[in-house]
């Protein structure tokens, strides 16, 4: 991924719509970034916003986090917006879990909810 900057996104089953309208909602300052997304997130977002440079992964059980994950590691993510579901069991909590571990490790700007989302979002954009 070279070249510019790179922001992740992923949702959770309950927070796709959000996302959607979330990427909808900021597709002007999202179109000078590249987007990779787990693969049902990125399919919303592509469906709301067709004009983003979205990459789709592995949808987040299948590894899609973990793929998201490595890219953080390897510093081709500047950036991480995560709407997570607190109230729905997650068959794949682990791996949401170490990708948050590495969001940390790596020093990363990690948005989980939709009101910190859009103070990052226009931290990213000043």
């Amino acid at each position: 991924m070279a070249g510019g900057k790179c922001l992740a996104l992923i949702a959770h089953d309950q927070k796709k719509d959000d996302m959607a309208e979330f990427a909808r909602r900021n597709r002007e300052t999202f179109a000078n970034w590249k987007i990779v997304a787990t693969g049902t997130t990125g399919g919303r977002v592509l469906e709301a916003a067709p004009d983003l440079d979205v990459t789709r992964l592995k949808s987040g059980p299948l590894g899609g986090d973990q793929q998201i994950g490595a890219l953080i590691a390897t510093g081709e993510v500047d950036a991480l917006i995560f709407f997570v579901d607190p109230l729905t069991p997650m068959p794949h909590d682990v791996d949401v879990k170490a990708l948050m571990r590495l969001a940390i490790v790596y020093d990363i700007p990690m948005a989980l909810n939709e009101a910190t989302a859009d103070k990052l979002i226009a931290t990213l954009h000043a």
